[in-house]
């Protein structure tokens, strides 16, 4: 008598619980397997830490997770299989289209594409749409196929497509697959949802130009952006957060309140910050100094260039070169303008011998860099080429490294409550054990036990982290503070990061209470990230109307008649003297005009003067939300905001 003997395999669920399956079974049929409503709402399923899709079937014993909507990977392969119905949608519409590449966004996806001598226009998105929910509707199924790659080097031949051609030269044979759903067969290493009819609702929302790789020597292409979600209440959730976000574009507020500008004579990226804007860096500069000085820091200040040996030292010309502006020559020495400020306040550690006894040591900066970014990829004052940094570095112990850490994270969740941000989370990025000597310091052991330290000490503080693999820096882990304004929108704000290798590189070092030479950790931290980033946000954050310490004016006096102008300047006087930032509104206009102009300018108070006023040393108080407060005295309105002022209401 025979028996069939069948090879199972053990899959380690997230709960840590162990269950044996048959070789061969999917993700689907494990969910299936759970719950068929389980199953429905699969869209991916996460294998050892790698995004599969969820029909693809597992061969070896391996941890699991079945992805959702919920999930930021689930979401990401919904996009990016959205991309690729669009593009089925574009191929069919628009015959030799060519397609570059299609990846999902922080909130829906995009498609470069060559249209050839076709063009698409804003009144053809939403056809495109319509044939998009049409594809949809079929349900077809995303199917995988691997590919050797002479196979793939002659479909892509055959096609005359330059594009797949010129990303197949980077791939290995062995590790190319083409995506197919309905008459789309796409190069693409995945993953996707089980089928189209998965997406249920769909909006296209802008058309650009992007440079083939990013490059403004190449050919411009077209680059096609959507959203989709699994149901039409959540796509219209998003339309209306949309609108709110129109009306909050930091680079439209920031135009209209005198914030910042760009111009062409200066250069792409390189922001001019005008008075206004300069008030709320001087007064993000005096809370970032205030806080570091009571936690110890020491203050530096370093050049904005340096010579080539200093970068080469660090590592950031090998693994960070794309992003630092071309180099200077002088004399036969080569200067590179400063795209970090790292390497300099390692000079500053070692310019002098170091004990433990001065560990750890904290060297703050606001710091000036430059970074080349592509000029597609500029945005308004969130992607820009000169940045001001709230850096530090601070070099510690081991022993002293969870304090320090733990310090700093909570310097980050202080400064939430100052901005009312209610909702973030911390990105801890991790690295990819793959990709050492390439893309990461070549020190497995020191990236499993950094890794460690960071991931203990976010559990013992009880901090809302996610962690994500490849995307470390170069020399060790670090998190990404994630963070959403009023309205829901989603923002990096700023990096704590551990560093094992630049200690060694720079041959850093302190006498350890042993008399013995020991090279320190080192922490990067920027608590408010960039003036430029952080600004942005907060421009869009409260819609222009800032709060009272942070305002670039403060109040406006409204004279109700010229009659009283001499007492308003008296009141102005006083303003000043307390450093309260005001200005008298002195046109010819009705006091109804001038309120209501106020209001549009986002002045958070308003101190309106007429002849009770005077008589009584008060003002008819209007606060920016609030409305009319009624008459306060002078004296008395001055105090109280001086203390919001002093606390940071």
């Amino acid at each position: 008598m025979f028996y069939l003997c069948r090879l199972m395999i053990n899959i380690t669920l997230p709960d840590g619980n162990v269950r044996q399956y048959e070789v061969g079974t999917t993700a689907m049929d494990i969910a299936k397997s759970i719950s068929e409503g389980l199953a429905k709402k699969v869209l991916a399923a996460e294998i050892n830490g790698e995004v599969w899709d969820s029909t693809r079937p597992l061969t070896s014993d391996c941890s699991f997770k079945l992805l959702t909507w919920d999930d930021d990977k689930g979401k990401n392969t919904f996009w990016h299989s959205s991309a690729h119905i669009m593009a089925e949608a574009v191929e069919a519409m628009y015959p030799g289209v060519k397609f570059w590449v299609g990846p999902p966004l922080d909130q829906g996806f995009y498609y470069d594409m060559d249209l050839g001598d076709q063009h698409i226009t804003e009144e053809d998105l939403a056809k495109i749409e319509a044939k998009m929910n049409e594809l949809a509707k079929q349900n077809n199924a995303f199917e995988r196929t691997e590919i050797a790659k002479d196979e793939a080097i002659s479909y892509f031949t055959e096609k005359n497509d330059e594009y797949k051609l010129d990303l197949l030269q980077n791939l290995e044979d062995g590790k190319i697959t083409f995506y197919k759903q309905g008459n789309f067969t796409d190069l693409c290493r995945g993953p996707h949802i089980p089928a189209t009819g998965l997406v249920k609702a769909i909006k296209l929302t802008n058309i650009a130009g992007a440079y083939w790789k990013g490059n403004e020597k190449n050919k411009q292409l077209t680059r096609l952006y959507g959203i989709t979600f699994p149901n039409a209440k959540l796509l219209d959730e998003y339309v209306v957060m949309i609108e709110e976000a129109k009306k909050r574009d930091h680079r439209k507020i920031g135009r209209d309140m005198g914030i910042f500008c760009f111009d062409d004579d200066v250069g792409q990226g390189l922001p001019l910050w005008m008075p206004n804007g300069t008030i709320i860096i001087e007064e993000l500069e005096k809370l970032a100094k205030e806080t570091e000085e009571v936690a110890g820091y020491k203050r530096v200040v370093t050049p904005h260039i340096a010579k080539e040996s200093m970068y080469i030292t660090s590592g950031h010309l090998p693994y960070y070169q794309d992003s630092m502006f071309p180099p200077m020559e002088l004399d036969g020495t080569k200067y590179y303008l400063k795209a970090m400020n790292c390497p300099h306040h390692h000079k500053i550690f070692d310019a002098e011998p170091r004990s433990y006894k001065e560990l750890p040591l904290r060297l703050a900066e606001y710091g000036t860099c430059y970074r080349y970014e592509q000029s597609g990829e500029l945005f308004g004052l969130m992607r820009v080429r000169c940045l001001h940094m709230n850096d530090a570095h601070i070099y510690c112990s081991k022993a002293q490294f969870g304090d320090e850490f733990r310090a700093v994270n909570d310097m980050y969740v202080k400064y939430f409550k100052i901005f009312g941000i209610d909702k973030y989370v911390m990105r801890l990025s991790l690295h990819d054990p793959a990709k050492l000597g390439q893309k990461y310091i070549d020190e497995p052991e020191l990236w499993k036990e950094t890794e460690a330290m960071v991931r203990n000490v976010l559990i013992e503080s009880n901090i809302p982290f996610i962690e994500v693999q490849d995307e470390a820096a170069f020399y060790g882990p670090k998190i990404d503070v994630q963070i959403w304004s009023a309205i829901g929108r989603e923002f990096t704000l700023a990096t704590n990061q551990v560093d094992f290798a630049q200690g060694k590189r720079f041959k850093l070092s302190y006498n350890s209470a042993e008399n013995k030479p020991e090279i320190p950790l080192i922490i990067h931290r920027a608590p408010l990230g960039t003036h430029e980033r952080f600004i942005g946000f907060l421009l869009e954050h409260y819609a222009g109307k800032f709060p009272l310490w942070i305002s670039p004016l403060q109040v406006k006096i409204l004279p109700i008649s010229d009659k009283f102008m001499d007492y308003c300047k008296d009141i102005l006087a006083q303003l000043k003297s307390n450093g309260i930032r005001a200005e008298i509104d002195d046109r010819s206009e009705k006091i109804g005009r001038k309120i209501r102009d106020t209001e549009l300018a986002h002045i958070p108070y308003m101190f309106v003067v007429g002849e009770k006023e005077m008589n009584d040393n008060a003002v008819s108080l209007r606060i920016q939300g609030k409305g009319d407060q009624g008459s306060v005295a002078v004296a008395d309105i001055i105090a109280s905001m001086k203390k919001d002022i002093a606390d940071r209401v």
